[in-house]
């Protein structure tokens, strides 16, 4: 079944390209989940949820990059970075922590191109913001994702405590990548979402400016 919120061409799209980087990457997953379990230990993966629509959340999933803790809670800001190791840090950088959400593309939760799925405590903190924002199914990567990405790590990496991290995230990033979001509903075709995908795939190659 096609979602309510995208085009069967763009559902299409979804499926079509997964599974092609499934079979493409898995050995590259399968090395990876070695490495983690060897050097890291358990769990392997980060299950958290998140929001696909206002009022509906999924169970989103990644590659765990940073060490448990019970008060693992909000955005990840500097009040998180002595839970991370090097390989944490790498997965991070390249963005291969994000290769286990094509699970969530496969199955309907979100697509390969939108806004970011948001926490339930941002929707229902800004329940305006996100009633627009929302109107598109969230997505592994997107315009907010390539364009503020760098500049949203360079400002919670100040951050020192999570009530910090938390009111650094409400008061500039929320806005700012909801203004991103927009652009992109007001603009989206598969043309531009490939487009997307494309800048996506050549981030984690490009040396930092």
């Amino acid at each position: 079944m096609v979602p309510r919120n995208m085009t069967f061409s763009k559902r299409l799209m979804d499926i079509v390209i997964s599974l092609l980087l499934v079979f493409v990457l898995w050995p590259v997953f399968v090395a990876l989940v070695i490495i983690l379990a060897t050097c890291e230990g358990q769990p392997i993966f980060y299950i958290s949820e998140r929001m696909k629509t206002p009022t509906q959340g999924f169970s989103l999933i990644k590659l765990r990059t940073m060490r448990p803790s019970v008060e693992n809670i909000g955005v990840t800001g500097g009040d998180k970075s002595m839970r991370m190791s090097r390989l944490h840090r790498l997965l991070r950088k390249t963005w291969a922590d994000e290769l286990p959400q094509l699970y969530n593309v496969l199955r309907g939760d979100i697509s390969l191109v939108g806004p970011r799925p948001p926490l339930r405590v941002y929707v229902e903190a800004f329940p305006q913001i996100y009633a627009e924002v929302l109107q598109s199914r969230p997505g592994v990567t997107g315009l907010a994702s390539l364009v503020y990405h760098r500049h949203e790590e360079a400002l919670l990496a100040r951050c020192v405590d999570a009530a910090e991290t938390d009111a650094v995230y409400r008061r500039a990033c929320v806005p700012r990548k909801a203004r991103l979001d927009i652009v992109y509903q007001e603009n989206r075709s598969l043309c531009f979402d490939l487009w997307l995908i494309w800048e996506t795939a050549k981030k984690p190659f490009q040396r930092k400016t």
